[in-house]
């Protein structure tokens, strides 16, 4: 564990001196604060906008800075030939990736923070500016706590991006590895089309085929409940359990499958 834990202060530290995450970050939080002014183009729906934009800016930039980073968090100790230095010393091919993993964790963690503090300072000034009356009329508070869940399964689903991405990496480049995790991203939003594919096809082939798909490749949409919390819809905390353990497990996976690769990996 001291081994992982160095490995991952490491990778915090230099993800923290790269300026490209700072600029990420920044846009994000700017991105966040310039939804109160898109806000008050819109009379009667400025929270509601606010909320949506923010919450989206969060995974939107939680997203490029888990697959920009976590592609190269492998592929770069292996081009620059650090590798073999690294594996030279008392450090275990499984400690190398848990800590590289667990150092991406850490450098997502603090950003999702930061912006999700941004996010409730920008709906606070909105509450704060606005009537009394406005308040009384909202449905919804604009500080709603329910906006937490949904901040929640943001980090599940960028802890599964990280680790898709640290797995592709461990046998493919980066560009490669880029294109197969933001695939798997896109095709997980949209895979409850793969369950109901036997609706509008009558080959038992293609049924079966997409039915396999369904079940194997990770179900993105789960983690999507930005709707339901934006408008007020209740989201039950057992629907937000399941959807934690589903990541969580499937994260498991993916880390088990990375670890094995790396553990056979040739570097000669």
């Amino acid at each position: 564990m001291r081994v992982i834990g160095l490995v991952a202060v490491n990778v915090f530290k230099e993800s923290v001196r790269d300026k490209v995450l700072y600029n990420l970050v920044a846009f994000a939080v700017l991105l966040i604060a310039s939804t109160y002014l898109l806000g008050q183009l819109t009379a009667g729906q400025d929270i509601k906008i606010i909320k949506d934009l923010g919450l989206a800016a969060i995974g939107t930039f939680g997203l490029m800075i888990a697959v920009f980073i976590g592609i190269g968090l492998v592929w770069k100790e292996v081009d620059k030939r650090s590798i073999y230095g690294i594996l030279s010393k008392p450090v275990r091919r499984h400690e190398f990736i848990l800590g590289k993993f667990a150092g991406l964790l850490l450098t997502l963690g603090v950003n999702v923070l930061v912006m999700t503090v941004a996010f409730y300072a920008v709906l606070a000034l909105n509450a704060w500016m606005a009537s009394p009356e406005a308040l009384a009329a909202m449905k919804v508070p604009p500080l709603d706590p329910a906006m937490l869940k949904a901040v929640l399964l943001i980090a599940v689903e960028l802890t599964l991006v990280t680790a898709l991405a640290l797995f592709f990496s461990t046998f493919s480049s980066p560009f490669l590895s880029a294109g197969l995790t933001v695939g798997l991203w896109v095709i997980g939003h949209f895979n409850a089309d793969f369950r109901n594919f036997g609706d509008i096809v009558d080959s038992r082939t293609a049924v079966w085929l997409t039915r396999g798909l369904y079940y194997l490749l990770p179900n993105f949409s789960w983690f999507d409940i930005k709707a339901q919390v934006v408008w007020g819809e209740p989201v039950p905390m057992m629907d937000v359990a399941l959807a934690v353990i589903y990541g969580l497990v499937y994260v498991a996976l993916v880390m088990t499958g990375a670890l094995a690769i790396f553990a056979r990996r040739d570097f000669k």
